[in-house]
């Protein structure tokens, strides 16, 4: 799976969580989070969502390092190439 799908698995998780952050421009290295207005809750929702849908396990300690969409992609790219999490 390429970078490009990723992200778009990302955005589209997003979408199904918060319906109007569909309609938001996403910046890749700005706070996902912020640029959407989701809430703890939703956060959480979104997060569980990718460990299921990329078939991860997602370990709490590591939500602090899923702030961007970047960041998202390369943690999810690197996990499902073996790589571990900075």
């Amino acid at each position: 799976m390429h970078d490009e799908d990723i992200r778009r698995i990302v955005l589209n998780t997003v979408g199904t969580i918060l319906p109007g952050a569909s309609s938001v421009h996403i910046r890749g290295d700005k706070s996902l989070r912020a640029q959407v207005d989701l809430d703890s809750m939703d956060w959480l929702n979104v997060i569980t969502t990718l460990g299921e849908r990329f078939e991860l396990r997602i370990p709490e300690r590591d939500y602090g390092k899923l702030l961007t969409l970047d960041d998202i992609v390369a943690y999810v790219s690197g996990m499902r190439a073996g790589r571990p999490a900075r």
